[in-house]
């Protein structure tokens, strides 16, 4: 009888224990044990600490309980000491390396169509090459124009060596770099022949590397020496096939791309840097030249293009 009335209390009432508060406190625990670098306490229910999980936007977690959404790369930025970017979850700084990653590879940072960004054939290999004078080139200043000079007979070439080096230059955008790489391109196409088939996988990384810097007058240069290419032998068309998904994407994207002016004369369509116009004249060379399976794989790539042949 006197331990019962010592546990009375002073309102008469007898003590009551908090089970849910001790249920939440060792979940608590336990998630903090199997998960200790992405805990966030929150308060919870009777003031007790509630365990909170960093998830990604957009996911399936972001919909559990006991969870936060951090911002996206997009919204949140970087931290500027080198304390903060360590105290950065680690799933927000992995989300802005893939971002980043992910604008260098669309071009983003370069500069949109007709811009031409700071300088898209920073780095190339034909750059380098021509700094240190390995190139069999040299400039003619002639009355109609600057022409390339071969130091060597072009006959005598090593088409394996030179050819993609010359077509990695078409990057470029500074003079004389593009002077250079152009001209070169187009008097190795001329005298190439039959040398030029067997170098064809070569040639593939620098047209996409060119069609990818979307600069405007990149772009239709590099499609002008397509038609070149593809001219140049009759090997060339169907070697160009298998390597249609390496090329034609940019084709699809920018397809649409025509100068609207209405009514007015365009007097600017003797330099033929119409985009959308060339991207058509283009892929109807191709599917000429490329033997009879290259309009299904045009057709693949780009799904609005028509054939030649039916119009």
């Amino acid at each position: 009888m006197a331990m019962a009335q010592t546990a009375r209390t002073a309102t008469g009432r007898r003590p009551t224990h908090d089970y849910h508060g001790t249920a939440i406190s060792l979940r608590q625990v336990r998630s903090k044990s199997a998960n200790p670098g992405q805990l966030r306490p929150l308060s919870g229910v009777h003031g007790a600490a509630v365990s909170s999980r960093l998830v990604p936007p957009f996911s399936i977690q972001s919909q559990q309980k006991n969870t936060v959404v951090i911002d996206g790369p997009i919204h949140e930025s970087a931290p500027k000491t080198a304390s903060a970017r360590a105290r950065a979850p680690k799933i927000l700084r992995r989300q802005q390396k893939s971002m980043s990653t992910f604008n260098l590879g669309m071009g983003l940072t370069g500069g949109a169509v007709g811009g031409g960004g700071n300088d898209p054939g920073r780095g190339t290999l034909f750059r380098m090459y021509f700094d240190r004078g390995d190139l069999p080139i040299k400039m003619e200043y002639l009355c109609g124009g600057d022409k390339i000079g071969w130091t060597v007979d072009i006959e005598k070439l090593d088409y394996s060596l030179y050819l993609p080096l010359f077509f990695d230059g078409l990057a470029e955008t500074k003079h004389p770099y593009k002077t250079y790489a152009r001209q070169g391109v187009t008097d190795l196409l001329l005298a190439g022949g039959e040398k030029i088939h067997p170098v064809i996988p070569q040639l593939i990384l620098p047209l996409k590397n060119a069609l990818s810097t979307r600069n405007l007058e990149v772009m239709c240069t590099t499609l002008k020496i397509i038609q070149q290419l593809v001219m140049s032998s009759d090997l060339v068309g169907p070697a160009l096939v298998p390597f249609y998904r390496q090329l034609l994407p940019m084709f699809n994207a920018f397809k649409v791309k025509n100068l609207n002016c209405g009514d007015e004369i365009d007097y600017a369509q003797k330099n033929n840097l119409n985009l959308g116009d060339l991207i058509d004249e283009t892929l109807q060379v191709l599917e000429l030249h490329g033997g009879e399976d290259a309009f299904i794989n045009i057709k693949y790539m780009v799904p609005t293009y028509e054939s030649c042949y039916l119009n």
